[in-house]
């Protein structure tokens, strides 16, 4: 069997050593792709030529103002229909151990930590979609009520408008970060510190 093999390798560089050149069979081109920074640079030229780019960057521009003026609102947050309390607990469970600046363990993973602990709720939040004017009614009596010391968050609207207006700060809850990890679904909806957990009412 070993002698086979060794024989058949052997033919087979015998073809090799007598191989000939067979010549070219049909036209032969030379491979000449332009690069794709020149294919981009060729484009941008060709509108910049004809208004494009001018137009794109006016688009571009405006979208972005629009974006910032009026972000979208959260989505799934509705106007509240029937009042409703409940609270919301801070505490969080660490999930690796703290240390000092010696390396030695401060607070243990598992441990449970309430912020409220250490830090207090300064001023409620009051969540409100100025898009409806009850709720800037709302919004501007409660803010009275409490010497404005009210921190404004948006779910909608614009808060860049309200800021003008009522010569105020005022947040957007982006993305819908803070209404969710609050479990607030309705608004208004104000929110205040009770002892150690915060208390939620969704205002009619």
């Amino acid at each position: 069997m070993v002698i086979t093999a060794i024989a058949a390798v052997a033919v087979l560089a015998s073809h090799c050593a007598h191989a000939r050149d067979l010549g070219v069979i049909g036209p032969v081109y030379a491979i000449a792709e332009p690069s794709l920074l020149e294919v981009i640079q060729t484009k941008l030229r060709q509108m910049q030529a004809n208004g494009d780019l001018s137009r794109l960057q006016r688009e571009s521009q405006a979208r972005i103002q629009r974006e910032v003026e009026q972000p979208a609102p959260v989505p799934g947050i509705t106007k509240t229909t029937r009042a409703r309390s409940f609270h919301f607990d801070p505490s969080i469970e660490v999930p690796y151990p703290i240390t000092d600046a010696e390396g030695r363990v401060i607070v243990a993973p598992g441990t449970r930590v309430n912020p409220l602990d250490t830090v207090s709720l300064s001023r409620p939040l009051l969540f409100i979609d100025a898009r409806d004017t009850t709720q800037l009614d709302q919004a501007q009596r409660l803010l009275g009520e409490r010497k404005g010391q009210v921190k404004l968050i948006l779910t909608g609207g614009s808060y860049l408008d309200l800021m003008r207006r009522w010569k105020l700060a005022v947040f957007y809850d982006q993305q819908g970060h803070l209404t969710t990890q609050l479990g607030i679904r309705h608004v208004p909806a104000l929110v205040t510190q009770d002892g150690k957990r915060l208390r939620i009412d969704e205002l009619l």
